[in-house]
């Protein structure tokens, strides 16, 4: 079992509006850097390879590099980030930058960690560094999966909202509406990313909220079936031990 990543702030979590006439062209960096542009349009060089800087774009800096940056004045980086040091000196290998799909989220952790830095207090730093460790874990896996794209970021979400409505009368042409595609490119997409079919997740969902509801609400086999939408309560049991190998009664 690997140890826990330990990362060390060492500037405040920070917030620019890059000016009109800003270029940047940084001397070697003694530490490393997180980088994310949240907004605006520009061109970041580091080795010889050149980036399109544009919101979702992240760098993470290592010591040693020397990043060269510049953007259009008429659309400026909005750019967060902060200089840290870490425990595993090969945090930052190649590549050094991944694009965020999920927008919402990156910006959720960027305020949450300024804000959280700016109580001044140990618990604050701490909240910190704990957004800094989800946003290192968000753009390696930007990195790692760079064939994600605004597609498979709808299906999750519409996974996540049938994970968190169970008991709603969900049919695969709302799923699909709701992430904007056709039926079957829909349930195509959903195949590949959750490895089943829209309606056996769907039951798969509510047969792991009915495991919460018997063993933890005090719910009846029979009241559990019906608020998850079951008007067939010996069908719902016939479901309910073919996912779990056990009957509703012996959980509750």
């Amino acid at each position: 079992m690997h140890a826990p990543l330990r990362i060390t702030l060492l500037s405040p979590p920070t917030f620019w509006r890059c000016e009109p006439s800003w270029s940047w062209t940084s001397r070697p960096l003694p530490d490393h850097l997180l980088w994310c542009v949240l907004d605006g349009r520009g061109r970041l060089e580091l080795g010889g390879d050149l980036r399109e800087l544009h919101p979702g774009v992240c760098a993470v800096f290592a010591p040693g590099d020397a990043p060269r940056a510049t953007h259009d004045p008429r659309r400026r980086l909005l750019v967060f980030g902060m200089h840290f040091e870490v425990d595993r000196p090969r945090v930052a290998q190649d590549p050094r930058w991944g694009e965020v799909m999920d927008r919402e989220l990156l910006g959720v952790l960027a305020r949450t960690c300024d804000a959280s830095y700016r109580r001044q207090d140990a618990l604050g730093r701490r909240q910190a560094e704990l957004c800094l460790e989800q946003l290192l874990g968000v753009i390696w896996d930007a990195v790692h999966n760079p064939g994600r794209s605004v597609t498979d970021t709808a299906v999750d979400e519409v996974a996540r909202q049938i994970r968190q409505d169970p008991s709603h009368d969900w049919t695969v042409t709302e799923m699909a509406r709701r992430a904007a595609l056709s039926r079957a490119q829909f349930t195509r997409r959903f195949v590949a990313q959750l490895g089943m079919s829209p309606a056996q997740y769907l039951i798969q969902s509510r047969i792991d909220r009915a495991h919460q509801l018997l063993t933890d609400s005090g719910m009846t086999v029979t009241q559990t079936a019906a608020a998850l939408g079951y008007t067939d309560v010996p069908y719902f049991s016939r479901q309910y031990k073919q996912r779990t190998g056990r009957s509703p009664s012996q959980d509750r």
